[in-house]
C-alpha cells in the first residue's frame, strides 16, 4: 500500500502550482475564491476543470504504480514525483503512460485480428435524406430526446457543457448536431453512452483516414472544402468538432457537410472509431 506520506508527496508535486485558498475564509468565501480562481484560470472554467481531473488521473496513476508496480523502487518513486512536478515533466509523464496503454491495448486488437480476415466494417448507421436536407437548408429541428438524453448526464452535467442550450440543434436518428457561428460540434449517441472520453482520438483517426482513403468511393470526389478543419470535440464534449470562416460558409459548404461529411464520411468513421478491435494505421495517429 502507498503510505500517507506517499499520497502527500505525489499531491504537493502534482497541485504545486495550481492556486490554493488563502487559511482562515469561511465557507461560503472560500467557494466565492475557488469560483473566481477558475475564471481567472488560464483559459476559463472548463480548462480549470479539465485541468483538475487530468492531475487526479495522474494521482492514481502514480500511487497505484507505488503500490503494485515499477514505483516501489523508491528511487524511481522519487524520481517520478520530480517529474510531475512541473508542467513538463507532467506531460511527459503523461506520454508515457499514453504510450503504454497503446501497447497493452493493441496485444488483444493485433490476437483478434488474426483470428479473422480483416476489412472495413459497414457504416455503423445511415442518414435519412429529409435529415440531411433539413441540415443543408440550414432549418434546425430544436431540442429532441437524444439531447435530453444527453444533457442528462451526471458527466455532462458535472463538467457544465451546456450551460447555456445550444442555439440551433439538428437531431438526427443517430444523435444530434449542434451549430453556432461556423462551429459545428458532432454527438453520436453510441459515442456517449459508452463514455464519451476514449473516443476522441479515435474520431480523429477515422477522420483522417476518411478524408484521405474512403471506404466510400465516391466520397473521393468529394475533397474538404480547404476552409473547413476538424478537431476532437474536448471542450464541447462531441465526438467530434468541424469549423469555418462564417464568411466562407456558403450553400457549397452546408451541402458538403450535410451530404458529405454527415451522410457518408461520419458512418463509416463511427464504424471505425466505436470498434473495438480496428487497429487504425500508427502514421494516421502520430500525425
Amino acid at each position: 500500500m502507498a503510505s500517507d506520506l506517499d499520497s502527500v508527496k505525489v499531491l504537493r508535486a502534482l497541485f504545486n502550482d495550481m492556486p490554493r485558498a488563502p487559511q482562515g475564509l469561511s465557507h461560503l468565501e472560500t467557494m466565492a475564491w475557488i469560483q473566481r480562481s477558475m475564471q481567472d484560470f488560464e483559459g476559463g472554467e472548463m480548462a480549470y476543470t479539465i485541468e483538475h481531473i487530468t492531475r487526479h488521473s495522474m494521482l492514481d496513476i502514480v500511487l497505484r504504480m507505488r503500490e503494485d508496480g515499477q514505483l516501489q523502487d523508491d528511487a524511481a518513486f522519487d524520481e517520478t514525483v520530480a517529474l510531475i512536478s512541473t508542467p513538463e515533466g507532467r506531460t511527459t509523464f503523461m506520454d508515457r503512460c499514453i504510450t503504454a496503454q497503446k501497447c497493452v491495448d493493441a496485444t488483444p486488437r493485433l490476437i483478434n485480428r488474426a483470428k479473422r480476415s480483416w476489412s472495413d466494417p459497414q457504416p455503423f448507421f445511415h442518414v435519412q435524406a429529409d435529415e440531411v436536407q433539413r441540415f443543408v437548408r440550414g432549418e434546425p429541428s430544436g431540442p429532441g430526446p437524444m439531447l435530453a438524453e444527453f444533457l442528462a448526464r451526471e458527466d455532462v452535467q458535472g463538467i457544465g457543457v451546456f450551460d447555456d442550450a445550444p442555439a440551433r440543434v439538428y437531431a438526427f436518428s443517430w444523435g444530434f448536431v449542434t451549430e453556432d457561428a461556423g462551429v459545428w460540434n458532432v454527438y453520436v449517441a453510441e459515442v456517449w453512452r459508452r463514455g464519451t472520453v476514449g473516443f476522441f482520438e479515435r474520431f480523429l483517426g477515422a477522420w483522417r483516414m476518411e478524408s484521405e482513403t474512403p471506404a466510400d468511393s465516391e466520397v473521393g470526389a468529394c475533397p474538404v472544402p480547404v476552409h473547413v478543419s476538424v478537431d476532437v470535440g474536448i471542450a464541447a464534449f462531441s465526438s467530434l468538432t468541424l469549423q469555418a470562416d462564417p464568411a466562407q460558409v456558403d450553400g457549397t459548404t452546408r451541402q458538403w457537410l450535410g451530404e458529405v461529411f454527415l451522410a457518408r464520411m461520419l458512418p463509416y468513421m463511427a464504424a471505425r472509431a466505436l470498434d473495438e478491435d480496428y487497429d487504425f494505421p500508427l502514421p494516421l495517429l502520430d500525425q
